[in-house]
């Protein structure tokens, strides 16, 4: 072998590992993990706890969300709710007033939702919090299912599920069945040792652990739940408290979401170093490692490099080169009709898989860019999404 065919192979490698091995890896380790464990019964609980409902500018939705926390299957006197609106310009107290069971927490000033949160936390004196989006509506037992795992000292957080709700269109479609996928791993994760990192629909924290954050953190939840699990903590993933949300408008606002995600991603990594010191926690760095930092850094890498390399293989007249040459080609071009398609209203099913593929690899390269240019905002503008439907509790 050249170093032309060496290079290949292992950029292909990576890429195999990081999408497929090690999802194959950590299902066989969550299931030896399952067998060798005697499963906790953990007992009715119901300790007083604060839901956050962080809300920029969503008077349309915002009745819907404060009547989705109400109907909630928690007692009311334990269930504390507190909505912070700060640099809301549509009014939101005029909406608030008329619930005074929930604190409404205001300024003017926008400092984006980290600020939010920090903010909103020197007002809680519950040992627990919840954070939820405001487009994001919980099913009735997701309170109750989250607050039983605080009987184990060692979790220090619960992450909750997200459920994309219309899977009709491109965008819905792709982050549907990316959330699949998303949502095996943490449960692999969580059963080997500890999710690597929660998602801001529905995540929640032991309020004594709650680190505040710098001013400009993009991915809050995500560097808050990991700076627990530094702590020796665990982040449990609990599937039966689930936020369900509608997914990006087009295909451009899916986009959009994916660079500012990546670009936090990138942030994160730095700010989160201590965990790829193997010495420290072994486990828990070949968790991170494996199922984030490889998506965010070398995997797009590779996949850039393997269509050049492929290309000067296939030169040398080698069947096998050529075919895999004419796939990767295939798959791509797959993409572009996808996103061509998209963009003119049009769906074509057979192509989502590559274009989703393709468009979240693509957004780690401009998220990068803006990460290096500090061009991307901690308070952004959010990605239009579709109608929220008429939502209760489930």
């Amino acid at each position: 072998m050249g170093f032309i065919e060496i290079s290949f192979w292992i950029a292909a490698a990576i890429v195999f590992y990081t999408y497929f091995g090690y999802a194959l890896v950590a299902w066989v380790w969550a299931k030896a993990a399952r067998g060798s464990q005697q499963k906790k019964q953990l007992k009715h609980y119901e300790p007083e706890i604060t839901l956050v409902v962080p809300a920029y500018n969503e008077a349309p939705i915002l009745e819907s969300k404060i009547k989705n926390c109400l109907a909630l299957d928690y007692p009311q006197n334990k269930l504390r709710l507190v909505f912070i609106t700060d640099g809301s310009t549509d009014n939101p107290a005029e909406i608030l007033a008329g619930y005074p069971q929930i604190l409404h927490l205001h300024s003017p000033v926008r400092g984006g939702k980290a600020m939010a949160e920090n903010r909103a936390m020197e007002f809680i004196n519950t040992p627990y919090v919840i954070f939820t989006d405001c487009n994001s509506f919980l099913n009735k037992e997701a309170v109750r299912e989250i607050a039983k795992h605080y009987q184990d000292p060692q979790v220090g957080a619960v992450s909750g599920e997200k459920k994309v709700m219309a899977q009709d269109s491109a965008p819905g479609a792709g982050e549907g069945l990316y959330w699949k996928y998303e949502s095996f791993l943490k449960r692999c994760d969580s059963d080997i040792y500890s999710l690597m990192g929660a998602a801001g629909e529905l995540v929640s924290f032991r309020s004594a652990l709650y680190q505040p954050l710098e001013k400009d953190t993009i991915l809050d939840d995500f560097v808050q739940s990991l700076r627990i699990v530094e702590k020796g903590f665990k982040v449990v993933y609990e599937p039966l408290a689930y936020a369900s949300e509608t997914p990006s408008d087009s295909i451009a606002e899916e986009m959009k979401r994916k660079v500012r995600i990546c670009a936090g991603g990138w942030q994160s990594m730095f700010r989160l170093s201590a965990l790829l010191n193997p010495f420290r926690q072994p486990v828990v760095t070949f968790l991170y490692v494996s199922h984030r930092v490889l998506r965010w850094s070398l995997a797009p890498l590779m996949l850039l490099l393997l269509l050049p390399l492929n290309l000067l293989l296939a030169s040398q007249n080698s069947l096998f080169y050529m075919a895999v040459f004419a796939l990767q080609l295939m798959f791509y071009v797959g993409s572009w009709v996808g996103w061509q398609a998209e963009a003119r209203g049009k769906k074509i099913k057979p192509l989502l898989l590559p274009l989703y593929f393709t468009m979240i690899n693509v957004a780690v390269f401009i998220g990068f860019l803006r990460f290096v240019r500090k061009s991307q905002p901690a308070a952004w503008e959010k990605a239009t999404r579709s109608a929220v439907p008429a939502v209760g509790v489930e």
